[in-house]
């Protein structure tokens, strides 16, 4: 395939994603018109607000849980502290950013960033619901960070780095904006080594985040070659046949 036509796919397949998570935030704001409330997405038992603990779902605009969409709950996974800055890589409605904000306080910021203008504006109005004054979210793509080298100390995403056409791009990304000693947790599908791309590709499509899953050991080179020490990837349950949402820690060294 020439470079071109790599572009072209890789183009055609981040407007299908931004299609489909702009349908998705579509649907959580019209259906908080409803008398009872906005209706979660349906997926399946897999993903989505149910991964996280009743208590942190009930701090929350009810819309942030509906537009969840995640695969684990990557606030929980970061040990978040007071005073850190956290960025969340593909915020989607902002519930990871609104849980972070909490977590790190009012000496602390987080930060989402997200490509979709429907699902920005759909954060922007949640954080007004939470009053959360510790936080912003940026328009962007998560290869290309609008946010200066050395700022974050943490950086968290639910489920979005599978949907990137240019991961080590991604990875590169994190590490830049990382201050040394600064680390990731990530929650993100995950593949078996033995699948091949079209073996992953059949158990799932690319904005289902399935198919433009890793595997393990791909995974841990793109980190490694980003530069990140400390990898981790902890399996946490299957999303399909021999695909995981697995737990993601990685830390920049701190000389």
């Amino acid at each position: 395939m020439s470079e071109q036509s790599n572009d072209l796919h890789g183009t055609d397949l981040r407007e299908t994603v931004r299609q489909r998570y702009a349908a998705a935030a579509t649907q959580v704001t019209e259906g908080g018109t409803a008398c009872c409330g906005p209706a979660a997405i349906e997926i399946d038992e897999n993903f989505g607000g149910t991964l996280y603990a009743a208590d942190e779902r009930d701090q929350l605009p009810a819309e942030a849980v509906a537009a969840s969409l995640g695969c684990g709950n990557p606030t929980a996974v970061a040990d978040l502290h007071e005073g850190e800055r956290v960025l969340d890589l593909g915020s989607g409605g902002g519930i990871d950013v609104l849980l972070s904000a909490r977590r790190v306080g009012p000496t602390g910021k987080a930060y989402g960033l997200d490509m979709t203008e429907e699902m920005l504006a759909l954060a922007l109005a949640n954080q007004e619901k939470a009053g959360a004054t510790n936080v912003e979210f940026l328009k962007g793509t998560i290869e290309a960070v609008p946010l200066p080298a050395n700022t974050i100390d943490v950086v968290i995403s639910n489920c979005v780095i599978n949907l990137s056409t240019d991961k080590p791009a991604v990875f590169a990304e994190m590490f830049r904006v990382l201050a040394p000693g600064g680390r990731i947790g990530i929650s993100d599908v995950v593949s078996d080594d033995t699948l091949t791309p079209d073996q992953r590709a059949e158990r799932g499509d690319y904005v289902g985040c399935i198919a433009g899953a890793l595997s393990f050991t791909e995974y841990r080179e793109g980190l490694s070659a980003a530069g990140f020490a400390d990898i981790e990837l902890t399996p946490t349950h299957a999303v399909a046949d021999g695909m995981h949402s697995a737990i993601v820690r990685a830390a920049k060294p701190a000389a």
